[in-house]
């Protein structure tokens, strides 16, 4: 397999400082694509996966502290190299997991018929559609303002789940709290956003804090297999959750691990366990 150990950025001076993290330890930022990472991975050992992969968008994306490609030579060879990873993904999750699998509008209505033969047409709980203000907009057509949410269960009906609750807004409902809906209004990072650290397609840490909060119980285990800026496993590790993450950009890698060490003490041993740093290195 091609995984190596990553290099962990130091938080203060951005020295590159040797460190080892090895698969099996409950706090593990991988390098490597995913695929070879889930293969060297335990059956049903994973409460939660979400994953946010690329979308085939057929576009290069660069940003302060990352970059990566998303051109494809067809759709054909975008769905085989998804699928082959998914199905991966579905043998790791525990009888109780479940799977969200973040899309948009490029892609979306092809990846909901792959899952529906992956996961079972059975096992589909929502699309939820994640609200965003940020981003252009088209005078030939109505301006692209959300991206999906794929949620499936491994077995129909024995998933995890506790709602999040939200303000009612009903003048019946004054003053309670209801379910959140099956569309999340939730803002995406922006330039001057404190959580924001360069990375091209980061997503908000509110949008993860609802996904982990809902669908992973305490203590559980947190899989993300496209770590790109690193939030699932900095919000897993805040909120008391195990996680596992990977990516085949190293400096996917540096980047989620300097984030995570630079969390506050509390934050570090309030969350899951403390990730693997220590080690000879290679």
């Amino acid at each position: 397999m091609s995984i190596l150990p990553h290099k962990l950025m130091d938080a203060d001076l951005f020295t590159p400082i040797p460190r080892k993290t090895l698969l099996g330890v409950p706090c593990s930022a991988l390098f490597g694509d995913c695929l070879d990472v889930m293969q060297g991975m335990d059956s049903e050992t994973v409460d939660l996966i979400y994953i946010d992969p690329p979308y085939y968008s057929q576009a290069d994306y660069k940003g302060d502290s990352g970059a990566f490609s998303d051109k494809w030579e067809s759709l054909h060879q975008y769905l085989n190299w998804m699928v082959v990873r998914l199905y991966e993904m579905k043998r790791l999750l525990k009888p109780t997991g479940s799977i969200y699998l973040h899309c948009d509008w490029h892609a979306s209505h092809y990846l909901k018929v792959e899952m529906d033969k992956i996961m079972g047409d059975e096992c589909f709980l929502n699309d939820v559609a994640w609200l965003y203000g940020l981003g252009g907009s088209s005078p030939r057509y109505w301006p692209r303002k959300h991206d999906s949410l794929l949620w499936y269960a491994k077995q129909a009906g024995k998933h995890h789940f506790t709602a999040d609750m939200i303000p009612a807004t009903s003048n019946r409902m004054a003053g309670e709290m209801k379910k959140a809906p099956d569309f999340w209004d939730i803002p995406a990072v922006n330039n001057m956003a404190k959580e924001r650290n360069g990375y091209p397609t980061q997503k908000p840490e509110a949008l993860l804090e609802r996904v982990i909060r809902s669908s992973c119980p305490e203590g559980g285990t947190v899989a993300d297999f496209f770590c790109g800026s690193g939030t699932t496993a900095a919000v897993a590790q805040r909120m008391g959750r195990n996680w596992i993450t990977c990516d085949k950009s190293q400096d996917a890698i540096n980047l989620a691990t300097k984030r995570i060490f630079s969390l506050p003490n509390d934050q570090m041993s309030g969350g899951g366990a403390r990730p693997e740093s220590k080690g000879e290195s290679k």
